[in-house]
């Protein structure tokens, strides 16, 4: 991605998607602090001019919705994109991006330990994908909800993972890619769920639902969930790469010292409020323009996010999960700190809020 591309694409990014936010959300905002018609997990959501687009999985295959704004994608047709026609399994999490013009949508399939990340891809948001293809990561071990990124003119691939073949920790693991499908090199772990405040709700312990995006100074961060997503302490937590920092190297990265989007009070960050209308937000969508960190918002207004939560006072069940519209903005001079590790103890730059 070009620095002058990226520059002149957060522009009209931030005009059109002002205006849009502010349609899109003032209603859902009012009733049911932002739920959607739409009972399911995992949103992954992005804006073409001025249509929405969004993936899901249904069960034993994928489809896509297509509206005029956030709010509208519960009530359009879904239009089934892929079917498990080869019996993989599970299908998990699909997240579309779009790059050269082109759509792609990563999703893990598989049971138990043999899940892995596949893509499909189309030049039509809802017609026309190939068959799937399996991603060649490195180590081949379990995989899901992996999603692609340009950075530094660099393709990205970030996914959650285990270290080996058991269920004893989800890692977030990174991998540069030679194309939208072809991963290339090895992969490198980024995050750990380490600290004390995603380690609420384990076995395993968890740090999954990866989302890139850049901040207002040209950094990266890796949004993220944490703890168990069948808990109520499910959350939302932020990876922030430092200047000039190496991606494929933990040690520049720096995790914020709680969850930035939460309902527990225990667990948040300090100056972070928790939830006042939902329970477990998490596994979110930037709603950015072309699914492409290039456009991502600068600072100022907030802009459109959607995320899965379950509505307090309702049983807190993957069966109670709906899609919620939500919006976020940055949040400036916050130092993330660590201790006993190597590099700076401390890094301050760009956080986000969150907001129902």
């Amino acid at each position: 991605m070009k620095l002058s591309r990226c520059l002149s694409g957060i522009a009209a990014f931030a005009l059109s998607v002002v205006l849009a936010a502010a349609m899109s959300f003032s209603s859902a905002e009012s009733a049911h602090a932002g739920q959607t018609g739409l009972r399911a997990a995992d949103p992954s959501v992005l804006r073409v001019g001025a249509t929405y687009v969004s993936v899901q999985s249904t069960g034993g295959g994928i489809a896509v919705r297509q509206a005029a704004s956030t709010d509208a994608l519960a009530s359009a047709p879904a239009r089934q994109v892929w079917s498990d026609t080869r019996g993989l399994g599970e299908v998990w999490a699909p997240e579309i991006v779009r790059d050269g013009g082109r759509y792609y949508v990563y999703f893990a399939a598989g049971r138990g330990a043999a899940h892995r990340m596949y893509v499909i891809s189309s030049a039509s948001p809802d017609s026309g994908y190939t068959a799937e293809t399996k991603l060649a990561l490195a180590d081949d071990k379990w995989a899901i909800d992996g999603t692609l990124f340009t950075f530094n003119g660099q393709r990205w691939f970030v996914w959650s993972g285990w270290a080996g073949d058991t269920d004893v920790e989800q890692n977030l693991y990174i991998t540069r890619m030679s194309s939208p499908t072809t991963p290339t090199g090895a992969r490198y772990v980024i995050s750990q769920p380490r600290e004390s405040w995603e380690r609420v709700v384990g076995n395993p312990f968890i740090n999954e639902a990866p989302e890139a995006i850049r901040d207002p100074n040209g950094q990266l961060h890796i949004v993220y969930s944490a703890n168990g997503s069948w808990s109520d302490r499910y959350c939302m937590a932020d990876l922030r790469l430092r200047s000039g920092g190496d991606p494929t190297y933990v040690w520049d990265w720096y995790k914020s010292n709680g969850c930035l989007f939460g309902s527990h009070r225990a667990t948040m960050m300090a100056g972070w409020d928790p939830t006042l209308h939902v329970d477990g937000p998490g596994h979110h969508s930037f709603v950015l323009l072309d699914g492409d960190i290039g456009t991502s918002p600068p600072a100022g207004p907030r802009f459109p996010l959607m995320y899965h939560a379950v509505a307090k006072g309702t049983p807190y069940s993957w069966a109670n999960r709906f899609w919620y519209t939500g919006t976020f903005s940055w949040w400036g001079d916050i130092t993330y700190s660590r201790a006993n590790v190597p590099g700076a103890p401390t890094d301050t730059g760009w956080s986000l809020k969150f907001f129902e």
